[in-house]
């Protein structure tokens, strides 16, 4: 290493510690200076967690931004208690190593007379700029349904265009991720992970669990301007509009409790920080399924159009349609043909004769096509019914198998909830799968897996307490029966906590072909693209052209291109403008290589609240990749400069990659859409 470089880490590595100890003396003037009531946790690039043994809390001190007086918060046997509430404070620390690297564990361990002894535990690795922290108790007898790792009254911010970002707990109901501006004031809960920032600057601090499978997460935020006056992060959230729970989050009990471990950092660009939040769900809660190593997904999903009216004709003509007309549609030689809900129209029922089934998907094999298959494992579409139903594979009824919410039932979606810890559901989700494997399909879409999410007055796996208990079981097991056979799709289902079973998963709810449905899946990738780091691959649904204008057609493949997969939806059976426009978009093999990668774009920008944003961008193989959305219907200018997308350069050269045409840059990226239309442009940077 040279002298020059060994000068300037050893000025900046103390114009840190300068930082730390001034800004520690700043917060926390009235404690004794002596070393002995605070402990200091160095992390990441100069920050550090400085905790003090006299009050119970803690401040986390960047270079840049302060976050102090946080303490753990818990309810106990119906007892609220905090870190502030203990008297005794040791300190215990160790070495890890995991898949974060190599960093040291701190148990702050507090006591005192009459109450369980609670531990504030922190993980922190070098090189990382964030830090993970979670709050346990000891006890005999603990139950709890709340427990916050992180509360506090105090955060400050870049002074500016300060944003709240909303995450939602699923993708159902058309629900929509929110960048709320601050300046006006901000309340509210976002699920599992938040992002607090100022847009022009882009730094910004993530925080959010990176557990799912005991409990569910909120982050609340409530402040104006530059500062929040209360951040709290606890396990046991629910919120009927959010989570879709009618009751209140399960408890957990035993000896020993624990919350959610969370992942706290503050980030010079809040987009970068999402990214290593979505890795690093990946890194704790190791995926339970296979992991995907063959080509990106190209595929096509019967949903689109076709839907009810799916027949073994109808799929036979679309396979031949792929085989014969869309050949260059593949990648890796490789192209889905997914039947989704209705295929029991080939059956005569779920316990019909799955014969044509199987021949449907020989004859997919046979034209050189990959047979995919559809299901929703944990609901009940038939509930209405009066009569008592046996379900398939078992003696049970449907009745004995039903998720038991407040004394009622959880109906949403227009199906009942099953409970995944039922023998009756489980043995449902070994008949079906076993009729499928067997009939030889290598693809198979799973569906609003929320249902085995929900809380529940009680499960029939008594140690299970939790819907994400629940949920983990359930989904285990229905991995267990796929036994590795097929790419696993997941639809509706939860943001993160599907990362375990599913290689791919739909970013939005249902989109189908007009501008609104673009802007509505674009509003998720604007704000979720970070999941391409939780998933192998993220999807933007089946993208359907049907009739639509050009620019409109244009527009909702390319938010399929920039989401990182492309699953087509229209009914290419029959003769119409569809098969036009897939002949002349689908044979660009300039597009398709923008999928081929399988990651997401991010956002330019993060400041168009509950809409979409008009611009992303992604670097790859030696370009940068930049996708232009018009929603509304008039022309739209756009004026970016170049150093706002990460260009340093005085001069470019653009290549639109709809039209192939050449497009010269100087400083500002200037570029004119119609209403309604979309363009995505590459540039060869210098090597």
């Amino acid at each position: 290493m040279s002298t020059e470089r060994i000068n300037c880490r050893f000025k900046y590595s103390c114009l840190a510690i300068v930082f730390i100890i001034t800004m520690a003396d700043k917060l926390q003037a009235s404690t004794p200076q002596t070393g002995k009531e605070r402990i200091h946790i160095q992390y990441g690039s100069g920050s550090a967690i400085i905790f003090d043994k006299t009050t119970r809390t803690y401040a986390v001190l960047t270079p840049v931004k302060v976050i102090s007086g946080a303490y753990a918060s818990v309810k106990i046997n119906g007892r609220d208690l905090s870190s502030k509430d203990y008297q005794n404070v040791k300190l215990s620390v160790g070495n890890i190593r995991d898949g974060f690297g190599s960093g040291k564990k701190y148990v702050i361990s507090m006591s005192k007379t009459g109450l369980p002894a609670m531990e504030q535990i922190f993980y922190v690795y070098p090189g990382h700029d964030y830090f993970f922290t979670e709050v346990l108790l000891k006890g005999n007898g603990l139950k709890t349904n709340y427990m916050a790792p992180l509360v506090t009254d105090l955060a400050e911010l870049r002074k500016g265009d300060n944003r709240m970002l909303f995450v939602p707990f699923d993708n159902d109901t058309f629900i929509r991720y929110s960048a709320k501006a601050m300046n006006t004031g901000i309340n509210g809960t976002s699920a599992e992970v938040g992002a607090i920032y100022e847009n022009g600057s882009r730094e910004g601090l993530v925080t959010g669990s990176v557990e799912h499978m005991i409990w569910k997460t909120g982050v609340f935020a409530e402040g104006k301007g530059d500062r929040l006056t209360e951040l709290k992060v606890w396990g046991g959230y629910t919120d009927e509009k959010v989570t879709r729970d009618k009751i209140a989050h399960g408890s957990i009990s035993g000896n020993v409790v624990k919350s959610p471990k969370i992942f706290f950092g503050y980030f010079a660009d809040w987009r970068l920080g999402l990214e290593s939040y979505g890795k690093a769900n990946r890194i704790q809660e190791k995926p339970y399924i296979f992991n995907w190593t063959k080509p990106v997904p190209f595929g096509w999903n019967s949903w689109g159009v076709i839907q009810e009216k799916v027949s073994y004709d109808k799929a036979i003509k679309v396979a031949d349609y792929f085989a014969d007309e869309l050949s260059e549609f593949r990648n890796g030689n490789t192209a889905y043909i997914d039947l989704d809900s209705f295929w029991d129209n080939f059956t005569g029922g779920m316990r019909g004769d799955y014969a044509r089934l199987k021949e449907f998907a020989d004859y997919c094999k046979k034209r050189g096509l990959e047979p995919g298959v559809y299901w929703a494992p944990f609901t009940d579409w038939g509930y209405q019914s009066k009569n008592e139903r046996e379900a398939e594979g078992s003696k049970y009824n449907f009745s004995e198998m039903w998720t038991k919410v407040d004394g009622g039932f959880h109906d949403f979606d227009g199906a009942r909830a099953l409970d995944p810890t039922h023998p009756g559901t489980q043995k449902r989700i070994d008949y079906i799968i076993e009729k499928l494997k067997s009939c030889g399909f290598r693809m198979i879409k799973i569906d609003f897996l929320g249902h085995a999410a929900a809380e529940s007055d009680a499960f029939y796996d008594k140690s299970v307490t939790t819907g994400m208990q629940a949920y983990r079981i359930g989904m285990e097991h229905l991995t267990d029966r796929l036994n590795g056979q097929m790419l696993v799709y997941a639809a509706i289902s939860p943001v993160l906590a599907t990362g375990r079973y599913a290689h791919m998963r739909r970013v939005a709810c249902d989109a189908w072909k007009t501008i609104k449905d673009t802007e509505y899946t674009l509003n998720s990738v604007s704000y979720g693209w970070w999941q391409t780091y939780v998933y192998n691959f993220i999807d933007a649904d089946h993208v359907v052209f049907g009739s639509e204008p050009e620019g409109a057609n244009k527009a909702r493949l390319a938010s399929a291109l920039i989401t990182g997969t492309l699953i087509l939806g229209d009914d290419f059976s029959v003769e119409g403008e569809w098969r036009n426009s897939a002949f002349k978009w689908l044979n660009n093999k300039d597009l398709l290589d923008v999928a081929r990668s399988g990651r997401a774009f991010m956002p330019a920008e993060g400041n168009t609240d509950d809409k979409a944003s008009p611009l992303f961008i992604r670097k790859n193989d030696g370009y940068l990749y930049i996708a232009l959305f018009n929603y509304g219907q008039e022309r739209k200018q756009f004026e970016i400069p170049l150093q706002r997308l990460g260009l340093t350069g005085r001069q470019y050269t653009a290549e639109e990659l709809f039209e192939h045409r050449a497009i010269a840059l100087k400083k500002t990226l200037r570029y004119t859409l119609k209403g309604a239309d979309a363009a995505i442009l590459r540039i060869r940077l210098d090597k």
